[in-house]
């Protein structure tokens, strides 16, 4: 994989209530990937950054919400989630990543 590549698939983690009861019972982590990202990219972005083993990973697209605006209707952008489920022993740490 493309060490720039690397770096535009992984856009940040997604911290919510569910994904820290998820990384707490299931050692699954969200995060927000790149419209065009693939799950074998994601895991290797993942493994190289974190230096972490992946066992799974799954892809969710996301639609962007209506909202109401004194304009009319507008509509969010749609985007990309990632849930990386680790083996067994490994975990994140999102403030240390090389």
């Amino acid at each position: 994989m493309n060490p720039e590549r690397i770096y535009k698939v992984l856009l940040g983690p997604h911290i919510s209530e569910k994904t820290a009861i998820a990384a707490e019972n299931a050692n699954q982590y969200a995060f927000k990937v790149a419209i065009d990202a693939k799950k074998l990219e994601v895991r290797a972005a993942v493994e190289k950054l974190f230096k972490v083993k992946v066992s799974r990973v799954q892809i969710v697209n996301v639609k962007g919400k209506l909202k109401r605006n004194r304009y009319g209707i507008a509509k969010k952008p749609d985007w990309k989630k990632a849930y990386v489920r680790l083996e067994q022993g490994h975990e994140i740490d999102y403030t240390v990543a090389d």
